[in-house]
């Protein structure tokens, strides 16, 4: 097997950064735990933790944007809804799903790999339609704002980055 499949190509980290990130992950998703708690809502959901994993530890992605983040949520949260309600339960609406949801996150230059899980969730969960603004519209909402702060102190990194660094249409 050729060397290039175990090469790492992640830079190597730097460490006040990660413990940054490490650190805005805490307070984001425990954030969303305790309004959990005090709501009562299931806020807290896997798709969100991948989504935390972007947000802090590589802000400078472009699938790290605010954008990226809310948006690819919400569309991906949709076309699960979409598919739960319309097509029968298994593995190939599942799989499916997922699958368009990557075409459509592509073509809104909104792509955000943690929602391809969302489509998987709403499928395996069957909530209604309230499932869009809770968890999902409010645990976006929430990464993002404690990512803008957190991003704010020392080591800064600039998120959401500049519009000038966006590609024009």
């Amino acid at each position: 097997m050729p060397r290039r499949y175990f090469f790492r190509h992640q830079p190597a980290a730097c460490i006040p950064s990660w413990v940054k990130a490490a650190i805005g992950t805490v307070v984001s998703l425990g954030l969303i735990a305790t309004l959990n708690d005090l709501g009562g809502a299931p806020l807290l959901t896997a798709p969100l933790g991948a989504s935390a994993m972007l947000v802090f530890g590589m802000p400078d992605s472009p699938m790290s944007q605010p954008a990226n983040v809310v948006g690819g949520h919400l569309i991906a949260t949709v076309i699960g809804l979409l598919f739960d309600h319309y097509l029968p339960a298994g593995w190939v609406a599942m799989a499916l799903s997922v699958a368009v949801v990557m075409v459509v996150l592509a073509l809104a230059r909104l792509t955000h790999p943690p929602a391809g899980a969302d489509p998987l969730v709403v499928m395996m969960e069957h909530p209604g339609w309230s499932f869009l603004l809770m968890p999902v519209l409010v645990g976006a909402l929430t990464l993002v704002v404690v990512a803008v702060l957190i991003h704010r102190l020392p080591p800064r990194r600039p998120y959401p980055l500049p519009i000038e660094s966006a590609p024009r249409d």
